[in-house]
Formats: C-alpha cells, structure tokens, sequence
C-alpha cells in the first residue's frame, strides 16, 4: 500500500506506449508484442495485454485498478501486484508515467 500512496499523493498516472509503435500478435494463449521504438519483440502472458489495452488512455493506479476489477470481476485486486508488473512494463518500454 506504501507504493499505491506514493504514486496517488504524486499524481503519477501511466499510459502504454503509442498504438502505432506497437504490433501485437495474439499466439494462442500468449501474444507477441513486437516495440518499433526498441526493435524488441515481447512474448508476454495475460494481464500484459488486457493492462496495455487498458492504459491506451493515461490512468493513474487506483484508476487503472478500479477500471480492471470492474471490466474482469476481480474480486482481490492487488495493488502491490499492479505496481510491479507496470514497473516492468516501464522497464520495458511499454508503459510510461505521466
């Protein structure tokens, strides 16, 4: 919870990198993410996909995790969890913070 008020208090919001810097591939239950501004292609798993989806419009954590329990009837969400799968993403170029 620490790391949820940091980024509330903060106003940090994160957004996924550009629809048109990326091509995305579904693989059966995996989907490639190939990232034209790094040249490097992702193989990634669900949530990656529904959370770029989600990040198409800049969202801020508590947002972004509201928007998910709603759309996926996530009874537990765990904001920890989300913390570091976008710290990841950010790692990766994927998602950006605002």
């Amino acid at each position: 919870m620490v790391g949820q008020a940091r980024h509330e208090r903060g106003g940090v919001r994160f957004v996924a990198a550009a629809a048109d810097t990326l091509r995305i591939a579904p693989l059966d239950s995996l989907t490639a993410i190939y990232h034209r501004a790094s040249g490097i292609t992702h193989i990634v798993d669900s949530p990656v996909p529904e959370l770029l989806e989600a990040l198409a419009e800049p969202r801020s954590l508590s947002d972004l995790l509201a928007h998910l329990a709603t759309t996926y009837e996530l009874h537990e969400a765990n904001p920890d969890a989300l913390t570091e799968r976008l710290a990841e993403l950010e790692a990766a170029g994927l998602v950006s913070r605002l």
